[in-house]
């Protein structure tokens, strides 16, 4: 007979290997990966006052107590003797730990941003500010409700109760945002949370959560409701997908790195990629619809999911929406140049053919501005230039890709039926987010429809999904492949149901 131990042994150490190069995958192929230098260029931060900041943000690496801990076993096993105290409290006790973070998020965005900006070298620092400052717009215990319902056998009362410890996985794109932005999804729910975050954006991740955890304790006396480690890498992540003492993961990136976290046999929170399309019909207010446009894919140089990354104009419309994109701080690259920049943004694999999955986007450009973009291409172009756009083809590497930098391109379309189904082909089914300007209802209709996206947005800028200018809230984790959509506290709990039979019936 065959040795049973031994074969599952074998199969045991085949799934870890997997889980380890598609981790290692994850991390090499994710901006701010090795390759990055560690400063960039600064057009939006006060010369006067950079390099003292810089200097200072060199030393502001914690040390290990406050939530910081050399292992993942640690760090796991103080998430977890601290989670049945944080579940103790009243609602009311929590929102007094979320206004801890929204707080400090508030007052220290500056440095925070400033940090984060300086470790990863891609991004806006003014939009890494802004992202801090409108933490306030995140849930915490308000989206908590109890529910009952009542028959003539008795009461039955739906509680949402913590799943206790949650693992969560941290890009480098939006470090301490996302991270304070969960922790208050998860701490209102009454969990406690182990964060991995990318190793690009670690030391701010680091000092965040220590500030978070400092004043926590001194407000209340409860330690580690959050933690890390000293050092994240892969081989931490993957101790944290199967820590025992971790309860739920919640992972925020690429799809490998979503792949990963689903091979530890645990429920996954998965926010995945986007490669969210815009349709703008012969209809649409043109100049609104530019300037839009422009605030959407522009915003912290194209990192965001949800941001605007390619855009269907019908023909009829084009020539004054390209105008009115030049009015709004675009810069119209030709064919030329656009070749140029393709070169330098993307590496191709031979015999791929067209579409996606041909193009592999380099690191090099990822969350540069304009003006890095235009260089790399020999171009000089002012520092004030928010976004780069030009006209290509549908099965364009830019727009099959999710590319995350400021350049945006425009494909001309016959007319609103051919722009749809261009924008379906080109979301590649990822189900994340879609915009569109018209005022036609029934375009709109049709549209919404047809993407079935968790985010769709209308006449609007992509940021307006997330309660920023329109209705909705915010959070930094939006879980596409999994399906539950914006998290919320709700999210990050499970449903309890206490039924009392025979008694407290009014009825």
């Amino acid at each position: 007979m065959p040795n049973l131990d031994a074969a599952k042994s074998g199969q045991i150490k085949a799934s870890e290997e997997l889980v380890s190069s598609i981790v290692r995958e994850v991390l090499q192929r994710l901006p701010g990966s090795a390759g990055i230098p560690t400063a960039c260029a600064a057009r939006r931060i006060d010369s006067a006052g950079g390099t003292s900041r810089q200097e200072a943000s060199a030393h502001r690496k914690p040390s290990a107590g406050h939530g910081i801990f050399p292992t993942v076993d640690e760090a796991a096993k103080a998430a977890a003797e601290a989670q049945p105290r944080l579940a103790a409290l009243s609602l009311d006790q929590r929102n007094e730990i979320l206004e801890i973070i929204r707080r400090i998020c508030e007052d220290r965005a500056q440095e925070l941003a400033e940090m984060e900006y300086e470790e990863t070298a891609i991004g806006r620092l003014d939009h890494k500010v802004d992202k801090l400052k409108i933490i306030r717009r995140v849930l915490g215990v308000e989206a908590l409700r109890t529910e009952a319902r009542s028959d003539s056998t008795g009461l039955a009362i739906i509680e949402y109760a913590p799943f206790g410890v949650i693992g969560m996985v941290l890009p480098a794109t939006h470090s301490v945002p996302t991270m304070a932005s969960n922790a208050i999804n998860v701490l209102a729910g009454g969990n406690t949370a182990v964060f991995s975050p990318h190793p690009a954006a670690a030391k701010v991740a680091a000092y965040a959560l220590d500030l978070f955890n400092q004043e926590i304790e001194k407000k209340t006396g409860l330690a580690n409701l959050m933690t890390t480690v000293e050092e994240p890498s892969i081989q931490s992540a993957e101790e944290l997908f199967h820590h025992p003492e971790v309860n739920l993961l919640c992972v925020t990136g690429g799809p490998a790195v979503v792949k990963a976290a689903m091979k530890a046999g645990k429920r996954v929170i998965a926010a995945g990629p986007g490669n969210p399309p815009v349709v703008v019909d012969e209809t649409a207010d043109i100049e609104k619809a530019a300037a839009d446009v422009i605030a959407g894919a522009a915003f912290d140089n194209n990192l965001l999911c949800i941001g605007e990354k390619e855009v269907f104009v019908v023909s009829s419309v084009a020539d004054r929406f390209i105008a009115a994109m030049k009015r709004h701080g675009g810069y119209l690259l030709n064919r030329e140049q656009i070749e140029k920049l393709t070169k330098a943004a993307f590496t191709f694999r031979e015999g791929a053919g067209k579409g996606c999955g041909r193009a592999h986007l380099k690191r090099d450009l990822i969350g540069k501005d304009p003006s890095f973009l235009a260089k790399a291409i020999g171009l000089q172009l002012p520092a004030d230039i928010d976004l780069l756009f030009g006209e290509t083809e549908e099965d364009h590497p830019f727009v099959q890709e999710e590319q995350m930098m400021p350049f945006l391109p425009v494909v001309r379309v016959p007319d609103v039926e051919a722009g749809i189904k261009a924008a379906v082909r080109a979301e590649h089914g990822y189900g994340h987010t879609a915009m569109m300007h018209s005022n036609n209802v029934a375009n709109v209709t049709k549209m919404a429809k047809v993407m079935n996206t968790t985010l769709f947005v209308h006449n609007a800028p992509c940021s307006a999904s997330l309660g920023l200018g329109g209705p909705g809230f915010l959070s930094y984790s939006i879980a596409t492949p999994t399906g539950e959509g914006v998290t919320t506290p709700l999210t990050f709990t499970r449903q309890r149901q206490i039924a009392i039979v025979g008694a407290l019936r009014i009825t």
